[in-house]
């Protein structure tokens, strides 16, 4: 319990040593009102979720600190689970408009919350995929920031696996309904389904300036390969964290703490 309260008190001060001695009470999840130094507005975590190591990779180890040429006017943030990249991104660039796009309920009413405060982020409830219609979101119980969409019928029957249809958007439609030629940052964290969308990119890649990804070939087979052979064209290349970075003509840098890598050899 003593590890618990330092934790909280040094990331959320005695508002989450507070939220953190009624969670171990109560023995359900709690909403916990965050206020960081540099972001405008406070905003919302679940304890005893996802949402905790969310923080952590974005406000704490910083894996969205890059440097921009010029001020990007389009950001997607595929994959925008409660909002935090995007209230991340809406802080630093806020002339920007960014998409947010989580297919989740209770990750899409948090996200809601969350970026509330910025008009120039507009929150849509769909998984990006390669394909328009409709998608099953699957859960298959990895926490908040696990859900899987899937098309396969065979794997929505698996055991152990919560399915819920939800609507399925590609970039095109993305760029397409919000009137886009371009997007200068294409930020996509879907579980596994980059395999599908980096499948399809030939009718939209060339409109993109940069993509900030994290890959999960561990989950889904073949991320790797549909990512990197989908996306020739970008002049440089960098990890992270967890994410792997591309761009083009120097719209967005390295920040302080990235790492080179070479892009991967696939056929």
């Amino acid at each position: 319990m003593l590890a618990t309260i330092r934790y909280y008190y040094s990331r959320f001060g005695i508002p989450g040593v507070w939220s953190a001695t009624k969670l171990k009470l109560g023995g359900s999840d709690h909403l916990i009102e965050v206020r960081k130094r540099g972001v405008k507005a406070p905003f919302f975590l679940r304890l005893r979720t996802s949402d905790l190591p969310t923080f952590e990779q974005i406000f704490v180890r910083q894996e969205y600190d890059f440097l921009a040429g010029s001020p990007p006017k389009v950001i997607v943030d595929a994959g925008a689970n409660i909002g935090l990249a995007s209230t991340c991104f809406a802080n630093r660039f806020p002339l920007a408009k960014i998409i947010a796009i989580e297919p989740e309920d209770s990750n899409f009413r948090l996200l809601e919350r969350n970026v509330s405060p910025y008009p120039n982020v507009v929150p849509v409830q769909a998984a990006l995929w390669n394909s328009n219609g409709e998608i099953s979101l699957v859960d298959p119980g990895y926490g908040k920031w696990g859900y899987m969409t899937s098309d396969d019928e065979a794997a929505q029957r698996s055991v152990n696996q919560v399915c819920h249809p939800v609507a399925a958007m590609t970039v095109d439609r993305v760029m397409r309904d919000f009137g886009l030629d371009r997007i200068d940052i294409l930020k996509m964290d879907i579980e596994g389904a980059e395999r599908e969308v980096f499948a399809g990119s030939s009718s939209w890649i060339e409109s993109v300036e940069s993509i900030i990804v994290e890959l999960h070939e561990r989950l889904k087979p073949g991320c790797n390969r549909s990512f990197y052979n989908g996306t020739n064209g970008f002049d440089s290349e960098w990890r992270q964290g967890e994410r792997i970075y591309l761009s083009r003509r120097g719209v967005i840098r390295p920040g302080p703490g990235a790492g080179r890598t070479r892009r991967a050899a696939v056929a």
